[in-house]
């Protein structure tokens, strides 16, 4: 028999939601390229499961992009930790419709960023 929530419509929602996620990334890899970042969806780069959703190099950040009107903050953040593996810091770069890309990232990194910021312009 069929499970339950199995049925009619789950499997297109399914890659409607996929396909959301992909014009997200494609969506965010061209704001970044805007401002001079060159992007690209990350799958495109590398295609494994820990690949950033988008690869731009010239940030130095694993990149995990987030497009939907509901997020689960804490575990985008978890997932973008754990695909960035301690190889080099995680973002989450996250819209709503209507509303401005936004990027929420560790508070040592935001810290070590801004001392940074601070020496280079002192």
């Amino acid at each position: 028999g069929r499970l339950q929530g199995q049925g009619k419509g789950c499997l297109p929602h399914a890659m409607n939601s996929s396909r959301k996620g992909k014009a997200g990334e494609r969506e965010l890899a061209a704001y970044l390229t805007e401002f001079g970042f060159q992007a690209i969806r990350g799958r495109q780069f590398s295609g494994g499961p820990d690949s950033p959703d988008v690869y731009c190099p010239s940030l130095g950040f694993h990149i995990e992009a987030k497009r939907t009107e509901r997020l689960n903050l804490d575990a985008a953040c978890a997932q973008a930790e754990r695909d960035a593996a301690g190889q080099r810091p995680w973002v989450v770069l996250h819209r709503r419709n209507k509303s401005p890309w936004r990027a929420t990232l560790d508070a040592g990194t935001f810290l070590k960023l801004v001392r940074r910021l601070n020496q280079t312009l002192a």
